[in-house]
């Protein structure tokens, strides 16, 4: 057996313990001591396994503190390579089209299938969109992870890979118009979490259109 193909096995055979030990986000794995006696390879093998899995984001390797299931479980940062596209204002105009698409049937499945743990997530990715306009600073990165809960409300597992889509189409459309618009954000996002917080789909498709196609006309407007 070659290395490349032992350090693959062994890369599986820890999927495979995340998997049937249904490992969560932020969960701690066995080290890699434990993963040695496990899967019967030496420490070299099983550490460059997890480097591995950590490049993938399945995993992250936090020194001293020990290796974790990573919040990205899996998707890469740029599936579709989005940061080597130079017009950077047809790729924001495209993806507002795109998650105009996407975006409100999946705030009506959040409105749908939502746990209350899920919907208690939202409410504190939303809480943090709120706190950073009040500051009146910036909150992509905020705003970033607001969306990204909703695809995880629907739980929808293919919505949920579609995160670096609308992560993307978030951080792109800051950068290109710059200007922020504190008060509409506050009042949209409010709607969209109040109407998915409530059980009703069709507000929240609504909601989410209403927020999508406003920032669109904020887009047509500065360029």
């Amino acid at each position: 057996m070659d290395q490349e193909t032992l350090i693959e096995r062994t890369t599986n055979g820890i999927i495979k313990i995340i998997q049937e030990k249904n490992y969560q986000p932020g969960d701690r794995i066995p080290n890699e001591y434990e993963l040695c006696g496990m899967l019967g390879v030496s420490r070299n093998t099983a550490r460059e396994a997890l480097r591995s899995l950590a490049t993938s984001n399945v995993i992250e390797i936090r020194q001293g503190a020990g290796t974790f299931i990573s919040e990205k479980m899996g998707i890469p940062d740029d599936p579709l390579g989005f940061s080597m596209i130079k017009d950077k204002n047809k790729l924001t105009r495209d993806l507002l089209q795109l998650r105009c698409v996407i975006e409100p049937p999946i705030a009506a499945l959040a409105a749908q299938n939502a746990t209350p743990q899920d919907i208690a997530k939202l409410e504190i990715a939303l809480l943090e969109v709120e706190g950073q306009i009040a500051q009146h600073t910036r909150f992509a990165e905020k705003d970033r992870k607001f969306h990204a809960q909703i695809a995880r409300c629907s739980g929808n597992l293919v919505v949920s890979n579609l995160i670096p889509i609308i992560s993307e189409g978030v951080t792109v459309f800051s950068s290109v118009v710059g200007r922020q618009e504190y008060e509409q954000t506050l009042k949209s996002h409010r709607s969209i979490f109040e109407a998915i917080r409530d059980r009703h789909p069709m507000e929240a498709e609504q909601a989410m259109l209403f927020h999508l196609l406003y920032n669109m006309n904020r887009f047509r407007v500065g360029n």
